[in-house]
């Protein structure tokens, strides 16, 4: 009897369980096709299923209506209710939206030290691009730092060669925003730059770029006054697969690329590959051609659940004619004028033309990651790097430069550079020097070489001690050696160059300016001229976090503590500086309170006490081993944000505001003034010390999914930034040491900070027009820009001049061709700066940058 009623309670609950089946289809909005591997859930139970390779499941389901939950990683979820008849549902094909904001599918490996935003619960402000609007965007004739233009106070300016653009955030320029590369730092050790042209390759193997703004998520004690900007590379992909692009643009410009995936092994090994060459005539401006390639090689082993490796290893050789800031009498002649370059018909370096301003880099980089789920509860991520950078840039040296005449005879245009005439006039000459030769010292093209060796690793150990106490620790090291010397590029007809070593010697070879021959054929000492220095610095830091989290409140604090010792060598004086040492700190904390499942509030607050570049440790002036006196100090960073954030499934709001108090502020840099009483031109040093910048400001941003045809996107920033209070400014003379002038208290109280517009807003649109077909556009808008200003201009009868407000419009076309399975050709077209505005964009202390004209590309992918 006990069996029977057993048998009978176990019938009736597989028929109360059993109620039915729900069948369906699951497809990506965006390309149309199926979703493989979809997760299909039914409402309130654990009961799922997952989608076949074509996208469809089939799910028993317990009642006869309800819901089931479909997810996706990287889509939004989605609910979808049923109601059965006869027993059965079809819910037909379920579409899933891309979601923007996350990025947890592209983190295959270093998950515990790329710091992203949303691995901690207490907010801050944020805006994440993904690899499809990097593919669309800016793969080919655009820079990478052109898909972070659409996000609040962000600014993107000075691109008028390939890879010379800057990007500010909050008012600062990208020295002092912290750029990470998988977690590693990549921000130049010397000085803060970063030299994009460096990272050509970045767009093709990036997975996404997470830029927070202020004082962010990452716990390193890295250069972020203004913010940090992550960029997550792929690694060896798991799905096996591949692509081959073609890609054209404005000014002969031409870009192939292929790659493929080997996908996981029964063994747990992936490898993947991508290749690239691109080449143009020009960018926009003359002479501002260019050539690189780019190469990608990663391997992934995954032995069990618990460990995962990754090596990589990418690098973007490259070179490109510059052009850098102009006059305004120039800009209005001639907005596309370059002064730096000229026709060589003897041997040329691109074609026929070469520029006196050519970058060449190449700066492989090797990383290896290592991730080891140690317990249900600890994690411990580690990454070991390496980077060695080859080249330099390029410039004249001499008094022989000969240009053509004006082509007009009276506009302010004086000419490119004449290199047949400077053959004729060099090969009179013979031996040319440093100014020293009775016939003239003649003309080459040297290179500024800036060699390195950079080692680092970075080490976090996660534990979460419960469901809501969770704790990080962990270690970064970093060792770093930078050669810098000029050797001679060209001598264009000269026999030799003398008088420019400290032992007299005749330099006679020259060094080709191209990014793989300096990768070993450089000038050894007894061929270098004008100077020849090296830079140790080594660096040692520890981090850690707490957070405690709930369903409706959060906390964190943040710390990290950091030792950096700096020591140069001057191999012409023969001397070596003594070591320096110092210390720095950062501590961090922030709060967050749910008012309801779509509201969020929070604050955050920091204190950063920041080592000084190295290049603010060593005089300019005398030797290069000389250390400034009295000696620079730590800069003092505060800052405090807020901000509310507003969720739904397909409306999303933020608003932030925010204060930066930066102190103790040093700038030293090297010019060109011409002397009062020799009316000669002669170099300078300028040191200035003990400045502060305010920046105050405040950000809304929206994202708006208004049908599934239509996503609308849109931002607005403003800012004050100033100076304040009063700073030193110190003149030498940087041949004879001379102290040529010193102002020790120049007030600077509310001189606007020059570096990007004060307030922009923007926005931008995605519709889909039919399945496959998708147009898009991005307005910016600029404004609130004020004229140049150094850092000794004074308060005192200061008018802030500012440059004309504009706008720049972009538009974009994508069509997809599904060509059945995992096989898929999509073609995408966009066009820069539609209605061709060519004004003003940025200011420096030499002139003025344009906005590029019009430009645009379009490429043919095929995925297979």
């Amino acid at each position: 009897m006990k069996k029977l009623l057993l048998f009978t309670m176990l019938l009736g609950y597989f028929a109360a369980y059993s109620q039915g089946t729900v069948t369906g289809n699951v497809a990506d909005s965006d390309l149309g096709g199926p979703l493989p591997g979809a997760n299909v859930l039914e409402s309130g139970t654990s009961n799922g299923t997952v989608t076949d390779f074509d996208g469809n499941f089939t799910l028993n389901v317990s009642s006869n209506s309800g819901a089931v939950v479909v997810s996706y990683l990287g889509f939004i979820k989605k609910t979808v209710k049923f109601t059965l008849s006869g027993g059965t549902a079809n819910l037909g094909t379920v579409v899933l939206e891309a979601d923007a904001n996350t990025l947890a599918e592209v983190v295959i490996v270093g998950t515990g030290v790329i710091d992203l935003a949303e691995d901690r619960k207490t907010p801050v402000a944020v805006s994440t691009i993904t690899a499809q609007e990097i593919q669309d965007k800016v793969a080919g004739n655009v820079e990478i730092t052109e898909a972070l233009k659409n996000t609040p106070s962000a600014y993107v300016s000075g691109q008028s060669g390939f890879g010379d653009s800057q990007f500010f955030l909050r008012g600062f320029d990208q020295t002092n925003i912290g750029v990470l590369l998988n977690g590693q730092p990549v921000n130049g050790m010397e000085d803060g730059r970063v030299y994009w042209s460096n990272w050509a390759g970045i767009a093709d193997i990036a997975n996404a770029i997470q830029v927070q703004r202020g004082l962010g998520a990452s716990k390193l004690a890295i250069s972020s006054v203004g913010g940090t900007t992550n960029i997550i590379m792929k690694a060896a992909d798991r799905n096996e697969g591949g692509f081959a692009r073609f890609l054209g643009a404005n000014d002969s410009y031409f870009k192939g690329t292929a790659a493929y995936n080997t996908g996981v092994n029964e063994s747990g090994w992936a490898f993947s590959v991508l290749l690239d060459y691109w080449q143009a005539h020009r960018k926009w401006s003359r002479g501002t051609y260019g050539e690189g390639q780019n190469y990608f090689f990663a391997v992934g082993y995954k032995p069990n659940e618990t460990h995962s490796f990754n090596f990589l290893v990418t690098g973007a050789p490259q070179l490109h004619g510059q052009k850098w800031s102009q006059s305004r009498d120039i800009i209005e002649a001639d907005p596309k004028f370059n002064q730096h370059w000229g026709y060589n018909d003897v041997d040329g370096d691109f074609g026929n033309i070469s520029s006196e301003r050519q970058n060449y880099y190449h700066k492989p980089v090797v990383n290896l990651n290592w991730d080891w789920t140690m317990s249900e509860s600890s994690e411990l991520s580690t990454v070991l790097y390496a980077s060695w950078g080859r080249g330099g840039g390029t410039g004249d040296r001499g008094n022989g430069r000969i240009r053509t005449e004006d082509p007009d005879g009276d506009g302010p245009l004086y000419g490119q550079i004449d290199y047949p005439a400077i053959y004729e006039a060099n090969s009179a000459i013979g031996v040319g020097g440093d100014y020293s030769n009775d016939l003239g010292a003649g003309y080459i093209r040297r290179s500024s070489v800036n060699n390195h060796q950079w080692f680092g690793a970075v080490s976090n150990f996660n534990h979460d001690f419960s469901d809501n106490f969770s704790m990080n620790v962990g270690v970064d090291a970093r060792m770093y050696t930078g050669d810098h010397f000029r050797q001679v590029a060209n001598f264009y007809g000269l026999t030799g160059w003398s008088n420019d070593r400290p032992d007299g010697a005749v330099v006679t070879t020259a060094f080709d300016a191209n990014p793989w021959a300096s990768l070993s054929n450089f000038a050894d000492e007894s061929e270098r001229i004008n100077y020849d220095y090296s830079e140790d610095i080594n660096y040692i830091g520890g981090f850690g976090q707490l957070e405690y989290a709930t369903d409706k409140f959060s906390v964190f604090v943040q710390g990290s503590v950091s030792s950096q010792s700096y020591q140069r060598e001057d191999r012409f004086a023969e001397l070596t500086s003594d070591k320096v040492s110092r210390d720095g700190y950062n501590i961090k904390g922030g709060l967050s309170y749910t008012i309801a499942e779509e509201h969020t509030i929070f604050m955050n607050g920091g204190y950063y006490s920041r080592q000084p570049f190295l290049d603010n440790i060593f005089s300019f002036s005398g030797s290069n081993a000389d250390i400034i006196t009295p000696e620079v100090e730590n800069e003092i960073i505060r800052s405090v944000e807020g901000g509310y954030h507003f969720s739904t499934s397909g409306f999303r709001a933020n608003f932030n505001a925010y204060i930066t108090d930066w102190a103790n502020r040093t700038i030293s840099y090297i010019d060109d003034i011409i002397d009062p009483d020799t009316k000669e031109e002669i170099e300078i040093s300028v040191l200035q010390r003990g400045i502060r910048q305010y920046h105050t400001g405040a950000e809304f941003d929206l994202s708006w999914r208004a049908s599934s045809w239509l996503t609308l996107n849109g931002y607005i920033s403003g800012g004050s930034w100033i100076f304040k209070g009063t700073s030193s400014n110190s003149v030498y003379n940087l041949d004879t040491q001379e102290l040529l002038s010193e102002d020790e208290g120049v007030n600077r109280q509310g001189v606007k900070v020059s570096s990007a517009p004060q307030f922009t807003t923007g926005l931008g649109a995605r519709a889909k027009i039919v399945a496959g077909l998708s147009v898009d556009g991005n307005i910016n808008y600029r404004d609130r820009h004020y004229e140049f200003t150094d850092a000794g201009t004074s308060a005192v009868d200061y008018e802030p001049s500012r440059l004309q407000p504009y706008s720049i419009t972009d538009l974009g076309l994508s069509y997809n061709f599904n060509l059945g399975g995992s096989n898929d050709l999509s073609f995408r077209a966009n066009v820069f700066n539609v209605f061709d505005y060519i004004g003003l964009a940025n200011t420096d202390a030499f002139g003025y940058y344009t906005e590029n004209g019009r430009t645009y590309n379009a490429s043919l992918r095929y995925n297979f």
